[in-house]
């Protein structure tokens, strides 16, 4: 962002432009996306856009740190507080939120994480699902006593970019995600776990 906003009218301002490019996002994709586009969609001057954001991959990169902080959130509530057998069953809830942005977040099935502008745009130094996986690790590490190893985040990696890519083939075959391939994504991931849980 050009820069942050502080005053309660302008944060307002900011979230409308960003629910305004989740919307777009859905309707028109990344390529259809305009600062014109979203700029009337959210009933603001262009200039207001132009006075917070650069360009549209500035929007869509605010967009996705937003998405990212939301899905963080749910797993920052739901980890700590499930009874897990096991601490790879903390990676069944972490699909399961997955799977629920794609259903409720606007913009979020198109956009996933920001793959589709930049497999970098959450952090420059690591790619977007290799974020992902660490905060999983450090939940799992942190309250349920998953081994800190350089094994365990290799191995959420490979469960994370597994999941995205089942997830993302769900939802292709069906709006709400296909229940067959959702429960394959589950069910890979487990086994691939225990697996490595038991090496």
């Amino acid at each position: 962002m050009r820069r942050v906003p502080v005053q309660g009218r302008s944060v307002a301002r900011v979230q409308r432009m960003l629910d305004a490019c989740a919307e777009l996002i859905d309707e028109v994709g990344y390529d259809g996306l305009s600062t014109t586009l979203l700029a009337e969609r959210a009933g603001v001057a262009i200039g207001s856009v132009y006075q917070f954001f650069p360009d549209k991959r500035a929007i869509v990169q605010a967009l996705t740190l937003r998405n990212v902080e939301a899905y963080l959130e749910r797993l920052a509530e739901r980890i700590p507080a499930g009874e897990l057998a096991h601490w790879w069953d903390g990676v069944d809830g972490a699909i399961e939120e997955y799977i629920e942005l794609h259903r409720s977040v606007p913009g979020f099935r198109t956009l996933h994480f920001g793959d589709v502008v930049d497999v970098h745009l959450i952090d420059p130094e690591r790619d977007n699902n290799a974020v992902i996986a660490d905060h999983l690790a450090d939940l799992l590490i942190r309250f349920h006593h998953a081994p800190d190893s350089r094994e365990l985040r290799f191995a959420l990696t490979v469960s994370v970019e597994a999941a995205d890519a089942l997830i993302k083939l769900a939802f292709r075959r069906h709006p709400d995600g296909d229940a067959a391939v959702l429960a394959e994504s589950k069910r890979l991931v487990r086994g691939y776990l225990q697996t490595f849980a038991l090496a």
